[in-house]
């Protein structure tokens, strides 16, 4: 999960937004953002991709290889 922490925290400074600013252009509320960018581990995986989307990106299942 920290990396979804440090990428949306990284894109959002990079653009010069505030956490206000990313809520509003994300449709999402901003103690939403708060939580997302703290790493609270229960978040709506549909707002997630919300936030992500405004970056070109959203979460996806990825093959971590099986280990047997």
């Amino acid at each position: 999960m920290n990396s979804i922490i440090d990428f949306v925290k990284q894109k959002r400074k990079e653009l010069n937004l505030t956490q206000v600013d990313l809520a509003k252009h994300a449709g999402v509320g901003l103690r939403f953002v708060r939580d997302l960018e703290q790493g609270k581990k229960t978040l709506r995986l549909d707002k997630v991709n919300d936030v992500l989307a405004l970056f070109g990106k959203e979460v996806g299942v990825i093959d971590k290889g099986r280990v047997e």
